[in-house]
């Protein structure tokens, strides 16, 4: 049963795909659409947990607040109950069926998309298949002496029940899958409505304890929301305790049948749950940023900021963090290729130091993203992922190379000059002036060439890698008349001069070689 809730998450995540930020970015605009989208995701991931590790690694990276998730965590509460209200209903007599259709869709079919599909079936299949054969085994143990003694102090001990609850849906990792098994046992009659409620709330509040502990080492708002998570759960218990014998009658009102009743009561507790927190969820927010305050970080040295592991269950949403985190890595190139034409111009060593520095940084998100692409390469990715995914393997190991061009070769030349108390000429230094910034153009070209999957402005950035070469050509002769010519700065630094238009047309060619894939997948996807 628990790899079948697996399977139907994994796949929802690769039928989504892209749609799943959109989806969460609608929220600040309709609270109500926010209950929807949670409710329509947790019940197709089969778990409002996974929704919430969700909604901590979006909020990482700084796509939905505190407050918008609230209002996804409400939906995304109710929405688990759907499968066990399938349940109620024995759709798990079907269980053969579904896993037979999913098998041959996945097998049958070419396309992405409806193999995805065909998995999220199979997956359906084995939770009702697990949850029949438990259902079988209830059988057995109702008889069992000790079984029954432990029913009895739950009987007489509601938070006896209760921790009961919350333990077994943790061990579980999932509410709904303990819940389930509530209803087999309940279906079986070894459970009645008064042991099962305490049972169920704790199965409610259970699974909070995945979401607490993925939360540690996250942002400060990802903590904001776990806690979130939990806080409502455990005032939702609070609020019900003292009516569980009102409750036991009113689903007793509304169903005879043992099972449909703990279905019932698993929805009742999280729609009432709902409808008490949907007008306070702006004073929740605030109560929770005042129980957990941001603190002032001083950072020295950069960590990752959009690649969250608990991303890499949605693909498509993980390629979209590591393709941010390369544009943050593209920036600290940026500045370092900006600031090293002003070391060469006013021979500032501390400059140059600093700009090393940042290479170690670049160097480090290098090696991050490329580890996380790694772990997201262990996930079945469609067709446009996986060519996504060399796109951007491309573009982290062109800029990598190009802040290599900057640290290895241009600051060294730049340091042989300073040491030595060489000055360029001032047409020479005009000339590497004026090359620099042609290249830096063309960088920022590329930036906005790939952030914005623009084919025109990727054409340009091709284009410029003539006109830039034949400019390098160019100023080489002219530094070369200046040596006929006898200028005594040209024959000083003529190594280093020529050494630094050669090494910006390399970086040049760093660029442009970051727009080839661009191309490639805009002829792929057709656009």
């Amino acid at each position: 049963m628990l790899f079948g809730l697996r399977t139907v998450s994994d796949n929802l995540d690769n039928l989504a795909g892209a749609r799943f930020r959109s989806y969460f970015g609608w929220v600040s605009q309709n609270k109500l659409f926010g209950l929807g989208t949670g409710a329509l995701i947790s019940s197709l991931l089969q778990s409002s947990s996974a929704a919430t590790l969700l909604l901590i690694g979006l909020a990482r990276a700084h796509i939905v607040s505190l407050n918008q998730s609230i209002y996804l965590i409400l939906g995304s509460d109710v929405g688990t109950t759907l499968t066990v209200q399938l349940i109620a209903f024995r759709i798990f007599d079907y269980a053969l069926p579904f896993i037979g259709t999913g098998f041959f869709v996945f097998f049958l079919s070419k396309r992405d998309k409806v193999r995805f599909f065909g998995l999220f079936i199979l997956g359906l299949g084995l939770i009702f298949l697990g949850l029949k054969v438990m259902i079988i085994g209830m059988g057995s143990l109702k008889d069992q002496v000790w079984v029954r003694q432990l029913l009895t102090q739950v009987l007489h001990y509601p938070l006896l029940g209760i921790a009961l609850g919350a333990i077994f849906s943790s061990l579980l990792n999932s509410s709904t899958g303990a819940i389930g098994i509530f209803l087999a046992a309940a279906s079986e009659n070894m459970l009645d409505i008064s042991t099962v409620i305490p049972l169920i709330l704790g199965a409610n509040i259970g699974t909070c304890s995945t979401v607490l502990i993925s939360s540690i080492g996250s942002s400060i708002e990802g903590r904001r929301i776990a806690m979130s998570h939990f806080l409502i759960k455990l005032i939702g218990i609070i609020i019900f305790l003292p009516f569980l014998y009102p409750f036991e009658s009113l689903m007793t009102l509304f169903s005879s049948n043992p099972g449909r009743q703990v279905a019932n009561a698993h929805t009742f507790f999280n729609v009432v749950v709902v409808i008490l927190f949907f007008p306070f969820a702006n004073a929740l927010s605030n109560w929770v940023t005042w129980l957990l305050p941001e603190k002032p970080e001083v950072e020295t040295f950069p960590k990752t900021k959009y690649l969250d592991p608990e991303l890499l269950q949605n693909p498509s949403v993980a390629l979209s963090q590591a393709t941010r985190e390369a544009f943050r890595m593209g920036e600290f190139v940026r500045d370092m290729f900006h600031n090293t034409l002003i070391v060469f111009k006013e021979d500032n060593l501390e400059l140059a130091e600093t700009i090393e520095k940042k290479d170690d940084w670049v160097d480090t998100l290098d090696r991050e993203i490329k580890l996380y692409i790694t772990q997201l390469s262990q996930k079945l990715l469609s067709r446009e992922e996986s060519v996504r995914e060399v796109a951007l393997l491309s573009m982290i190991n062109d800029l990598e190379n190009i802040g290599d061009i900057i640290d290895k070769n241009l600051l060294e030349l730049a340091k042989k000059k300073i040491m030595k108390g060489l000055q360029f000429s001032p047409e020479g230094l005009s000339e590497i002036i004026e090359l620099h910034q042609m290249v830096a153009q063309n960088y920022d070209q590329m930036i906005h060439a790939v952030e914005h999957q623009d084919l025109e402005s990727a054409e340009r950035v091709l284009k410029a890698k003539a006109v830039i070469n034949q400019k390098e050509r160019a100023l080489y002769q002219a530094h070369i008349l200046r040596l006929h010519a006898g200028y005594k700065e040209s024959i000083e630094t003529s190594a280093i001069h020529l050494d630094v238009l050669t090494n910006l047309k390399r970086i040049n060619s760093h660029i442009t070689g970051i727009i080839y894939p661009l191309l490639e997948f805009k002829t792929l996807s057709g656009k």
